[in-house]
């Protein structure tokens, strides 16, 4: 065949245009996504190395990590309320405008305004309650099932960082729409700042050093709630805290992988399994007395992984993904009910001449405003700065080898617990029902030392009792795990009543009401 037929039979510039043309869709499918539907365990495994969002799992995960009554999905139901919080954030900056003239205008032109605005505030809104809910009861079942426990002791230390964050997230978020509700709660949250000012006039050194004078200026950039405050709580929540937020999130993702997944008992029984998926080709594709391994380096030992047996484990894609999915869309439908019945709160515009009575905070603040009331710097700063710490270092103090993975496994953390429940109750209910009929020191001897106020208060007195409780459970039990469930508990249940009791009972100039009907008129 001579030249010139092989280039007749050749196809033209065009024609292969438009071939390429015409496999464009797949071609770029092909470079973009290198993996398919899992047809066996090796390609499952393939598509986790070779995709960015896959790659955060491990190839395999325990069945036991499925058992919803383990987990309860609170983890990724925390992670998804933040994704749901970042877009629809993204969407309401658009349209928000972070100045004092501004704000207000622009939080009611995306409320009644823009098409759909009303629906995104309120997943916003809603969103944001969720995930202080989710993380909060994440750390309560982490703590109560053991699964800070070596290797995860520094997890536990980025869990608690994330939660301060969480709460952080929505402390500066709830000032920007500019309204009476946001801008008095805002304002207690500086008092608080402010509060070691209680100390250093009671010691006659504020005009040498004025922590609280100094924390208030750097929260809100002058001595006032006004406009520098607008757009530092606007560039905190919007850049600086969801950067912080996230890259902890990708440790903490990180460090449940290198720490050998989630924690589990050591010994598990095929009821314990029942409802999580099965892997039926596992010990045939991974046989784990013949495991063969890549030869990267020669060093010294096995690596973590060598000795565990891929039994009751299956793949992570698509079985973990799959989960994973389902939570978030179940998170996402709870999020657009509750935005359907419920619109988030708009009040008049920031009137810095009429204070809101009462000003309340969240309700996840409710429980520190309530110690605030008898003292502003122990029941702000102090109180809640030893509860984090004493938290935070639990992993190591507690450094029992129990069995990780089960709620309560032993009879006597379940009896510390109850007991636990039941003096802390007492204590704190006694507390406030002998505040709301008696008043406290104030009221008795109007002339006493604002120090003797601060060091001694309804909130310093609950939390002496705790500390002597928790340290009586550890001497009588020997168990630093029994005296870390005291601690934890007492927390736990300090949290709990008085929330309830600030949010249901505290009404104008915070004085007791049975019912918020009580309330006077005004």
């Amino acid at each position: 065949m001579s030249n010139t037929e092989e280039k007749n039979k050749m196809p033209s510039g065009i024609e292969t245009f438009l071939t390429n043309l015409k496999h464009l869709p797949q071609s770029f499918k092909d470079a973009t996504v290198r993996h398919g539907p899992p047809s066996s365990n090796r390609a499952a495994s393939q598509s986790v190395f070779s995709n960015l969002f896959l790659h955060i799992h491990s190839v395999r995960t325990h069945r036991y990590n499925f058992k919803k009554t383990f987990t309860m999905g609170l983890g990724i139901a925390s992670a998804a309320s933040f994704v749901i919080l970042a877009i629809t954030g993204i969407l309401l900056m658009i349209y928000y405008k972070p100045s004092l003239a501004e704000a207000y205008n622009s939080i009611k032109d995306i409320h009644f305004a823009v098409p759909g605005g009303r629906l995104i505030r309120n997943i916003h809104r809603w969103g944001a309650h969720i995930m202080v809910a989710g993380v909060f009861l994440h750390m309560v079942r982490v703590f109560m099932t053991g699964s800070y426990r070596h290797p995860r002791q520094f997890n536990w230390v980025v869990g608690m960082i994330l939660f301060a964050v969480t709460l952080g997230l929505s402390f500066t978020g709830y000032l920007l729409p500019w309204d009476q509700l946001a801008y008095w709660a805002t304002t207690i949250g500086a008092q608080i700042a402010g509060s070691p000012v209680e100390i250093t006039d009671a010691l006659g050194i504020t005009h040498i050093i004025d922590i609280g004078g100094l924390q208030m200026r750097l929260l809100l950039g002058a001595d006032i709630v006004g406009e520098e405050a607008l757009v530092r709580f606007y560039f905190l929540h919007c850049i600086l805290l969801p950067l912080v937020l996230t890259t902890f999130i990708g440790v903490h993702f990180w460090r449940i992988r290198k720490d050998g997944g989630m924690s589990r008992p050591s010994v598990i029984t095929e009821e314990m399994l029942e409802g999580t998926p099965i892997d039926e080709n596992a010990e045939m594709a991974f046989p784990t007395k013949n495991k063969t391994y890549g030869l990267m380096c020669l060093v010294k030992g096995d690596s973590n992984n060598v000795k565990n047996s891929v039994k009751n484990t299956v793949q992570s894609w698509p079985n973990l993904f799959n989960y994973e999915m389902a939570i978030f869309i179940l998170v996402l439908a709870i999020l657009i009910v509750l935005s359907y019945v419920s619109d988030a709160p708009l009040k008049e515009a920031a009137n810095p001449a009429v204070p809101e009575n009462p000003a309340k905070a969240p309700w996840y603040f409710l429980g520190l405003q309530e110690l605030v009331s008898y003292s502003a710097f122990m029941g702000g700063v102090a109180i809640p700065g030893l509860a984090v710490l004493g938290l935070m270092l639990i992993p190591f103090l507690d450094k029992t080898r129990n069995e990780s993975g089960l709620w309560f496994p032993d009879k006597n953390e379940k009896s510390v617990f109850k007991s636990t429940v039941i003096f802390s109750s007492i204590v704190i209910l006694a507390t406030l029902v002998f505040t709301v009929n008696f008043g406290w020191l104030r009221n008795w001897f109007p002339q006493i030392p604002q120090l003797i106020i601060v060091l001694i208060n309804p909130g310093t007195i609950i939390t002496g009792l705790f500390v002597w409780w928790s340290i009586r459970i550890l001497k009588n039990t020997g168990s630093t795990r029994l005296g870390a469930m005291a601690v934890f508990t007492c927390f736990l249940v300090g949290f709990v009543i008085l929330t309830y009791f600030a949010y249901q009972h505290r009404g104008p100039n915070w004085d007791f009401y049975w019912w918020p009907s009580l309330w006077p008129a005004h």
